[in-house]
């Protein structure tokens, strides 16, 4: 039977140009041809609207521009995560290592589970508030 295929995970933000470049460092990607950033001093339409990052390895990430965009508050208050993405290290080793460059990248920690010796894990905001995790997977 054929079925989609997953292009891409797609997330709204105010900053598209901001975020993606959150996430190109995080996660080593990188632009699609045509939306790498323009030179200094130069306009930039495509961060103002629509950009997507790859690898070679699987989905990619888009960036969509809005106009606003509420917050989640998850794990409380009245605005659940809607979407998150998931992230996976070999080892706690590794995952106190990312833990210092999310944070230096801009992401803010939302709830610490590093100690869990089941799956040890950590959530993160993105800048633009959008929840992603950071656990150990043998996988």
């Amino acid at each position: 039977m054929d079925v989609p295929h997953l292009r891409q995970v797609v997330l709204d933000t105010t900053d598209a140009r901001g975020l993606a470049e959150f996430y190109r460092r995080l996660l080593g990607f990188r632009y699609r041809d045509g939306d790498e950033p323009p030179a200094d001093g130069e306009p930039d339409p495509r961060g103002q609207d629509w950009l997507v990052l790859w690898d070679d390895t699987g989905p990619k990430i888009a960036f969509q521009q809005v106009d606003s965009l509420p917050e989640a508050t998850w794990p409380t208050g009245p605005c659940p995560q809607q979407l998150h993405l998931d992230l996976t290290v070999p080892s706690v080793e590794a995952l106190l290592a990312q833990h210092e460059r999310a944070l230096a990248l801009g992401a803010r920690l939302l709830y610490d589970r590093v100690d869990d010796p089941e799956e040890p894990l950590r959530v993160y905001a993105d800048p633009s508030g959008h929840p992603f995790c950071v656990f150990v997977a043998h996988v």
